[in-house]
């Protein structure tokens, strides 16, 4: 199993990324690919095209979000992977994100460089 953690800033306030995060528009706004979101512990969510998906544990607005995490790449016997991203201030009214992702099944792609790719650059490509 790999796992890792990520830190990024981008140039919105805490709330109003945890917001976008969670929201299906908002999601797709920030990311720039189409999404789907029930923001509530228990919901579902699908990301980029499909190829994303899984179920929130945990949200602690605007402070912490917490969910089960997939790709269509998983082999289909693997268990989820497990995301926990705090959502903190930074300076100038930005905000810091740390990303924590476990449980991710030998032989998948980098996701670590995948978190840059597809959210921590877009993000701040929408908010910049």
């Amino acid at each position: 199993m790999q796992s890792f953690e990520r830190t990024g800033i981008v140039p919105a306030p805490p709330d109003e990324v945890f917001d976008a995060w969670v929201s299906g528009d908002g999601h797709a706004a920030m990311t720039g690919s189409a999404a789907t979101s029930e923001a509530k512990v228990g919901g579902r969510f699908v990301a980029w095209d499909g190829f994303i998906s899984g179920t929130y544990t945990a949200m602690e607005r605007p402070d912490r979000l917490a969910f089960r995490w997939r790709t269509t790449a998983f082999p289909a016997d693997a268990e989820d992977s497990q995301v926990s991203i705090s959502f903190q201030e930074a300076p100038g009214g930005h905000c810091k994100l740390v990303i924590r992702h476990r449980g991710i099944p030998d032989g998948q792609p980098d996701y670590d460089q995948g978190w840059i790719d597809h959210y921590l650059d877009p993000m701040n490509r929408h908010w910049g």
